[in-house]
């Protein structure tokens, strides 16, 4: 009875730390110009260029947005602004250009975590040396292509709206769905086979994944989640400016790109009045 207690909970510590090693990639997946922590959302898809920055998207109005120096195109026609509100502009302007590569950087590090915990996971407990082996590429591979990814989007400067979770949330939950059913079946293997040795084996990998995915995940997802924080204000600064603007939009509404997500809700719910 105490070796099949063992390994029953060394199936639960597996499973609670597949979720923390998930979980310390979650940065990558909540700290960009879309949804941080600090509950901003936008429904635009954004890319910096040289000469401006463009905001567009398939549903709503305005649609295509695009701002550079203190001048304001919305759906394609001029939009006359006060010389406060082309301040307001490029301040806007130069807020964003500084705040992605900050993002991406979060991302990087976000997805670094997140796979070296996993990694972590694998050289621990993989007891087939074949699987373990084909598993760390696997993890590796996907750990490239995420930050290929990253790299080549928001490294950029360019995000797409609702882009995360498939990216970075999908990706990684089919990455610990693997680990799972490879990882857990070499523990169930070690745990039913009743030789003393294996399970031995197997509580002396258990007890040292602990201190093993503490160092690789806790301490560093901490700090990042710090950096992530730090970014809030940032984006408030950014909600500011916009309800600061004295110009209206052919409907009379302020133009906002982005919104928090208490606004949203608030405006959700009265619509539903």
């Amino acid at each position: 009875m105490r070796h099949q207690m063992i390994s029953f909970a060394a199936l639960l510590a597996l499973a609670a730390l597949l979720a923390l090693a998930a979980a310390g990639a979650a940065p990558a997946t909540d700290v960009h110009a879309h949804h941080l922590s600090c509950s901003y959302t936008s429904d635009y898809d954004v890319q910096i260029k040289p000469n401006g920055i463009a905001f567009t998207r398939d549903g709503g109005h305005p649609g295509d947005v695009f701002m550079h120096d203190g001048t304001l195109r919305v759906d394609g026609n001029d939009v006359t602004v006060s010389g406060a509100d082309a301040a307001r502009l490029r301040e806007y302007e130069h807020e964003l250009r500084d705040l992605l590569p900050a993002v991406a950087g979060i991302a990087r590090d976000g997805v670094d975590i997140g796979y070296s915990a996993l990694t972590t996971v694998v050289a621990t407990l993989a007891d087939n040396g074949d699987e373990r082996t084909r598993l760390l590429h696997e993890l590796r591979d996907r750990h490239d292509e995420a930050v290929r990814h990253i790299d080549g989007t928001i490294g950029q400067g360019r995000w797409n709206a609702g882009e995360e979770g498939d990216v970075f949330g999908g990706d990684l939950q089919k990455t610990v769905a693997d680990l799972v059913s490879s990882v857990t079946g070499d523990i169930v293997k070690d745990a039913l086979s009743g030789d003393s040795n294996r399970l031995a084996s197997l509580q002396a990998r258990t007890d040292a994944l602990d201190a093993s995915i503490d160092k690789a995940v806790d301490a560093p997802a901490e700090k990042l989640g710090r950096r992530a924080g730090a970014l809030c204000p940032h984006l408030s600064h950014l909600q500011q400016l916009q309800q600061q603007f004295q110009f209206r939009l052919p409907d009379g509404e302020r133009l906002q790109l982005i919104e928090s997500n208490m606004d949203r809700t608030d405006k959700a719910s009265y619509a539903q009045r």
